[in-house]
């Protein structure tokens, strides 16, 4: 009888998740933080709706710094998880399953959303 060894103990700073693995454990991340946000936007979006009044408060809710952030960073939310989502679709329908070309995609993705977040913020 063949007897494998098997680790005593767990390093878990000397497990590495593959970049696909964090690409997917981000999606996830992203995808439950907006949800989570979702009841906020809406709120601001009501009460902007409601007058030109709540409009205005609105507006100079989103200039304080901590909502101005909050903002930016359920930007980076949405951008990051449209195009993970994207990308798992192309994966759904055989398009670049192969090992080498889901790295090269899930590279991509990492550094296009930042691209995208800040082409967004110099426009804006």
């Amino acid at each position: 009888m063949l007897q494998r060894k098997r680790p005593v103990f767990l390093q878990l700073h000397h497990i590495h998740l593959p970049l696909t693995g964090i690409l997917s454990i981000s999606h996830r991340i992203t995808g439950a933080l907006l949800f989570l946000s979702l009841p906020l936007w809406l709120y601001l979006l009501q009460h902007s709706l409601a007058s030109a009044q709540g409009h205005d408060e609105v507006l100079s809710w989103l200039g304080q710094p901590l909502l101005r952030l909050l903002w930016v960073l359920g930007v980076w939310w949405f951008l990051h998880h449209l195009l993970a989502g994207v990308r798992l679709l192309l994966l759904d329908a055989d398009i670049g399953v192969a090992l080498p070309q889901a790295r090269a995609s899930a590279r991509l993705l990492l550094w296009t959303s930042p691209v995208l977040l800040f082409c967004l913020l110099v426009w804006l």
